[in-house]
């Protein structure tokens, strides 16, 4: 990703905010509805910049089991764009390792969401076995 494209993006915004402030108090839910749309477009473009069609196409799976994480993911791939830390396309393989990253990162704040708990009842009988005994 060029500075140019960066630029490109960041006078798209600029325009995006001056029409916003011009336009009035009048119509928010209609203006936040627009905001979020053209929010979804940005990052869509960005992200077809920045990812090969294969990394593209495993991100997709990963949003449809788990949004969150597609979501933190995706953050995670725009700042270091914005920022400049990528110098070509990402890759599959660094995707991956991205995702191994946002999961450890997450595991260790505690917030997976994804950890099951099974606790068993310890010894005794149940009611079945009650049934065994009059046979």
């Amino acid at each position: 990703m060029s500075d140019a494209d960066l630029e490109e993006i960041r006078k798209g915004r600029l325009a995006q905010l001056q029409q916003q402030q011009q336009g009035g108090a009048a119509g928010d839910s209609g203006r936040d509805e627009q905001r979020k749309q053209q929010e979804a477009e940005a990052r869509t473009s960005i992200l077809s910049q920045i990812l090969q069609p294969e990394a593209a196409d495993r991100l997709g799976r990963i949003r449809l089991v788990k949004e969150s994480r597609a979501t933190d993911v995706e953050n995670r791939l725009i700042i270091l764009a914005r920022s400049g830390q990528l110098r070509a396309k990402v890759t599959e393989e660094q995707l991956k390792e991205l995702l191994g990253a946002v999961a450890e990162n997450n595991e260790r704040d505690g917030t997976s969401g994804g950890k099951i708990v099974v606790s068993r009842r310890k010894g005794g009988w149940d009611d079945d076995d009650d049934l065994l005994l009059d046979l």
